[in-house]
């Protein structure tokens, strides 16, 4: 059977920067950090005080108010991208097109942390049967999938994939697969978060993961530095359209890239930690460049993990390094960590940084790795392109995303 080849042609964000594609990669392009101190909590609760907050957010701006009540905030998210997305592709009318071969995988890390949270509440101060009615399909992670299925009409293969921070990279890759082998013509996939509420700033401040450098926000994403403290919790939602690269030409569709390869692994060492040697961060690049059938030396970008993380970000550069050669081995690739800007969004970042990996194709343009003032000494000697974009041509870019619990995904992306 010979595989399908799939492209992209509809891209759609929400990002702190925002919702739409453009605000994202202006600010990434000039540098601009999206993180502050937030307003959805109250903050002089937390020790951890700074975040990557979607500034005034109205939904009403995007959709009915007796819709937006029935949505948790993720979800919210995930429409107002997955509607950018489905017109930047031209797919608000299907015409000819059969909507059971168009399908959707917008995933979530966490579902609908500020619903539950509003809702145990609402038990403890009113008892067990005080809560909303539309408790359940406001928290459950399926639920963008299917909102945005029954808003379009999109009647084909429809779920999502939950692997913590890996999340929005796994879904976009099975959502490549699944085209490849015959099960779809056009699936929007992606994800969305939002978890900026006490149980989610505060939850994963005890586990001590967060940055708490709090008299600085837009400095506190500091990937590969040497004064790194954690990562900056974000929000916001990435959707893209991938279609069958016959399909999408024979209706004249605009395609940004190609996805060409895949590849997935499992650490198998730790629920938080990544392994040391970053093994399994190796095998998942390994096996995206076998997919595509490409040598590591016509790479020209990587979208690093690149979460400001003590352990992380070594094992990652380790990895890479092992893979594509140090800068002195390989001084045309070019790395950079976009999270140093935007915050991690846990089950959308995956999907956001594919989207900066395809506007890095598209203009010529590599975002820069912010904050990155003194290099860690135990990271790999790469070019991480601090402080500044660099003009580049960009004709393969590879993303990477890992999870808690060790799991591990890439995706490769090609100019076509």
């Amino acid at each position: 059977m010979t595989k399908k080849r799939v492209v992209i042609t509809g891209l759609g964000v929400v990002s702190p920067y925002g919702a739409g594609v453009d605000k994202l990669w202006t600010n990434l392009v000039e540098g601009n950090s999206g993180i502050s101190v937030p307003d959805l909590v109250d903050i002089e609760k937390h020790v951890v005080k700074i975040a990557g907050e979607v500034k005034n957010f109205n939904p009403e701006d995007f959709m009915e108010a007796k819709d937006a009540k029935k949505m948790d905030r993720f979800i919210q998210f995930a429409m107002v991208a997955a509607d950018e997305a489905v017109k930047d592709a031209k797919l608000e009318d299907l015409g000819d097109i059969d909507p059971y071969r168009v399908g959707v995988m917008v995933s979530s890390a966490a579902g609908g942390f500020i619903t539950f949270e509003e809702n145990h509440k609402r038990i403890i101060e009113k008892g067990p049967n005080k809560c909303s009615p539309f408790t359940i399909p406001m928290m459950i992670v399926n639920m963008p999938s299917g909102r945005i299925s029954i808003k379009h009409g999109f009647k084909g293969v429809n779920k999502v994939v939950i692997s913590a921070c890996a999340t929005g990279t796994h879904s976009v890759g099975d959502a490549f697969r699944t085209i490849q082998y015959g099960d779809a013509d056009i699936i929007l996939a992606g994800g969305a978060e939002a978890t900026i509420c006490d149980v989610g700033l505060g939850a994963f401040a005890s586990a001590r993961t967060l940055s708490r450098r709090n008299d600085e926000p837009t400095k506190a994403s500091r990937p590969y530095d040497k004064d790194r403290d954690g990562f900056v919790m974000s929000e916001g939602a990435g959707v893209l359209v991938l279609e069958e690269y016959e399909h999408a030409k024979k209706r004249g569709a605009k395609i940004y890239a190609e996805i060409v390869g895949y590849g997935q692994s499992a650490d198998a060492y730790d629920v938080v930690a990544p392994c040391p040697e970053g093994n399994g961060a190796t095998k998942s690049m390994e096996f995206a460049l076998r997919d595509a059938g490409i040598k590591p030396e016509e790479v020209d970008y990587i979208n690093t993990h690149g979460t400001s993380t003590g352990l992380g970000d070594v094992a990652e550069s380790m990895a890479v390094a092992r893979v594509f050669g140090d800068k002195t081995q390989n001084p045309h690739l070019l790395v950079s960590s976009t999270k140093s800007m935007h915050g991690h969004m846990l089950g959308a970042t995956g999907a956001v940084e594919a989207i900066a990996c395809i506007k890095s194709i598209n203009d010529g343009i590599v975002p820069p790795t912010i904050n990155l003032d003194n290099q860690d000494e135990h990271v790999a000697d790469l070019d991480y392109v601090p402080h500044k974009a660099r003009k580049a041509e960009v004709n393969i870019a590879l993303s990477n995303s890992f999870g808690f619990g060790g799991q591990n995904a890439t995706i490769i992306l090609k100019k076509i």
